[in-house]
């Protein structure tokens, strides 16, 4: 098992930054790639970044590409999610995930793809 836990969530005015960190327990050396996803209310959770065990392998939705930055810190058991240029269409909960499967060169973008989930933290960009 794999416990995840995120924090860093809070509210802030468009054009801002936050960071998310997601602290991972339990048997994290099975851990593989790590993700961050989102959900917005009414609306379905959606990939946001993932980044491979190595970090060499970094993957983006287009959404946020060049405003986030994931990276990990495997000594600390924990990924980090740089936003920037926060819009209001980022307010989300924002979910980190692991997954524990055999490592591949492109990493995992799909939901189904990931193991473990964490609760979730609220970020909300006001206008």
């Amino acid at each position: 098992q794999v416990q995840l836990v995120e924090s860093g969530g809070g509210l802030v005015q468009a054009g801002g930054s936050l960071r998310l960190s997601c602290a991972a327990s339990g048997r994290t050396f099975s851990m593989n790639a790590m993700g961050w996803f989102r959900q917005a209310p009414g609306k379905e959770r959606e990939f946001v970044a993932a980044i491979s065990w190595s970090a060499r392998s970094t993957g983006y939705a287009d959404s946020v590409k060049g405003r986030f930055t994931i990276s990990r810190d495997n000594a600390k058991n924990t990924v980090y999610l740089q936003m920037n240029t926060l819009k209001p269409e980022d307010t989300a909960v924002y979910y980190c995930a692991a997954d524990v499967s055999e490592p591949t060169i492109v990493v995992p973008i799909l939901i189904g793809a990931y193991d473990y989930w964490g609760q979730g933290t609220q970020v909300t960009v006001s206008s």
